[in-house]
């Protein structure tokens, strides 16, 4: 029996209708905590601030017709600024770094290790836990932000959604989020494998995604804003600092841009199943 054979016997044979239904068991016990937790309101807050300033912005001006571009760009901006490089990563820092270090805060990361579920399976229902909570709630604020910021048009702005680039915007809005939650979510989850403190790490990680467009092109491609600033809708004029943060020095196919933080992702995780087999858990030390 050939190689190929003996590996297309094995998969075929794995019980991957069981770890299916305790990926399901795991993924419903971490929503219930991560949607409902007290812990979790600032979260919330990073989300939605946006939405607020939007809102008082489209209550104290006066709705012109001619500043549709103007506000396409700031919409832009406060995607481009805030979500991407602040909101959506300190999120995932606080949703996915919580997943295992959480548990051992809380004492109970022993009653998923005595049950019988592989350590590979627990892993990537808890990961998928992470990705539904923080697409849900940051593609959530992203598309209020959007919404009020285009309503106070009135006609205008319904044209301009459903019948101009508004609706292709919105769109890439909430796609370029969900692949920012899963190659942030894999980095950090990783992150809280590996070290019990993770504030000095995410401060690099953070100055990673920062300043790598300074770097050569073939390190700025292990970096998540690399990809996702390529497939951003609207360009913001760069003058300035600005440019640093706006500006890919050489872009990719928008196919390989997609598919970028998900391979990042895919390698991280694939690390992060081998290093979970090894984890020793010391309640004292934590």
């Amino acid at each position: 029996m050939s190689r190929l054979a003996q590996l297309r016997k094995s998969f075929s044979e794995q019980p991957w209708e069981l770890w299916t239904r305790q990926i399901a068991a795991i993924l419903r016990m971490d929503l219930r905590k991560n949607f409902f937790s007290r812990r979790g309101i600032w979260i919330y807050l990073l989300a939605f601030a946006p939405v607020v300033i939007i809102a008082l912005h489209a209550i104290i001006d006066r709705a012109d017709p001619n500043q549709i571009h103007t506000d396409t760009e700031v919409l832009a901006g406060i995607f481009q600024f805030f979500y991407l490089r602040f909101g959506i990563f300190f999120g995932c820092l606080g949703i996915f770094t919580w997943l295992f270090r959480g548990e051992v805060i809380e004492k109970s990361l022993h009653y998923y290790f005595l049950a019988p579920v592989k350590r590979e399976v627990l892993l990537l229902g808890k990961f998928l836990g992470g990705v539904v909570t923080s697409v849900t709630l940051f593609g959530l604020g992203v598309l209020a932000s959007f919404s009020v910021m285009y309503a106070h048009f009135g006609p205008a702005g319904q044209f301009y959604v459903f019948s101009g680039p508004g609706m292709g915007q919105l769109l890439a809005y909430l796609g370029i989020t969900a692949l920012a939650c899963i190659g942030y979510g894999s980095i950090f989850l990783m992150l809280s494998l590996l070290i019990k403190n993770p504030i000095i790490p995410a401060a690099i990680v953070l100055g990673w995604e920062t300043f790598s467009p300074v770097l050569p092109s073939l390190v700025q491609r292990f970096s998540v804003t690399y990809y996702l600033k390529q497939l951003c809708p609207v360009s913001i004029p760069a003058d300035g600092l600005l440019a640093l943060f706006t500006v890919v020095s050489e872009p990719v196919s928008t196919f390989a841009a997609v598919l970028g933080p998900i391979v990042l992702a895919t390698l991280v995780l694939v690390l992060a199943c081998k290093f979970v087999r090894r984890f020793q858990i010391s309640y004292a030390a934590d």
